[in-house]
């Protein structure tokens, strides 16, 4: 009897991810040919033909569809396991949290610097995702823990923790011919949106807003982050979103100002995900209650001065093109 390699699971898991073997080979850079090697040589150790192909796609026998889930768990594992061997070679503990952009680029820094303080065996990595991820990520042990917007179909799947409430407005420059006004659902449509990253994050507010106004994708332009979308607004280039307690000095100076929006899209809460108990490393469950503790609470609120790459985060985030 044969043995099933983390390449042939690799082969297989992309495989079902694209519903392609073409697609699968271009992400895996290596030849259809080989692609279908890994195939025959996974539907040879498990005597399953695994999938078959028709005019809507692939369809999946029911131990292909059990090796699709089990190939993604054990890849993650594989994964996880290795990085936890790395760590624990250098003597200390890991910590891998998935974040959405928003979250990374303002909160993230000054929790995570508070957290790392109270145990300096501690790495923690700090990857970016979009929020309809952190259930996978989860549940493939990519991540321990997520954090993010609240969203209720994620809530149901995964535990959670709300920890700070936060309010988004929307700013321009103070000589903006619609400072302090009240926009109607035309104007909104008809002005120049200044978007960071989060824009497309399920969940997050700047999503829910820029929905509920139905603004054209032609009046949105997305930044490499939220904080360059500001500046472009404190320009006068347009209409940002802004964290309300991260601009109300600017607002208070006269820097900024804020418009009315014709929607009810503007309170969000941060939320801490994680999987079932058995699944919760001790780093894990450290954060977990430290994320309720005011202290935390504050860093979150604050951010910090401290850079990201501190925490040697892998960082991949999604822009509209």
């Amino acid at each position: 009897m044969g043995v099933m390699t983390p390449t042939q699971l690799k082969t297989f898991a992309a495989v079902v991810r694209h519903g392609s073997s073409k697609s699968a080979a271009e992400e895996l850079g290596v030849s259809e040919a080989a692609v279908s090697n890994h195939i025959s040589a996974l539907r040879r150790e498990l005597d399953d033909r695994l999938f078959h192909r028709s005019h809507d796609g692939l369809v999946f026998t029911p131990g292909g569809l059990r090796l699709a889930t089990r190939s993604v768990e054990m890849l993650g594992l594989q994964e996880q396991t290795k990085a936890e061997v790395h760590a624990a070679a250098d003597g200390q503990r890991l910590l891998r949290l998935a974040v959405s952009s928003l979250f990374a680029e303002y909160c993230a820094p000054g929790l995570i610097e508070l957290f790392t303080t109270r145990a300096k065996d501690l790495r923690v990595e700090v990857s970016v995702h979009s929020p309809d991820r952190f259930g996978d990520l989860i549940a493939n042990r990519v991540a321990d823990l997520a954090m993010g917007p609240s969203i209720p179909a994620l809530k149901r799947d995964a535990r959670s923790i709300e920890f700070v409430r936060y309010q988004q407005v929307a700013a321009v420059s103070r000589s903006h011919p619609l400072a302090g006004k009240k926009l109607s659902a035309v104007q909104a449509t008809q002005l120049q949106w200044l978007l960071g990253p989060s824009a497309i994050d399920p969940g997050g507010v700047a999503h829910e807003t820029l929905q509920q106004l139905a603004i054209p994708e032609d009046q949105q332009l997305v930044f490499q982050s939220s904080e360059a979308a500001l500046a472009e607004a404190r320009s006068g280039g347009g209409v940002a979103f802004a964290l309300l307690h991260r601009v109300s000095k600017d607002i208070k100076a006269g820097k900024l100002a804020t418009v009315t929006l014709p929607c009810s899209a503007s309170h969000g809460t941060w939320t801490v995900y994680s999987g079932l108990p058995h699944q919760i490393t001790p780093a894990a469950s450290e954060l977990l209650r430290f994320v309720q503790t005011p202290r935390a609470v504050q860093a979150t609120l604050a951010g910090s001065a401290a850079h990201l790459n501190r925490f040697k985060p892998s960082v991949h985030v999604t822009l509209w093109s």
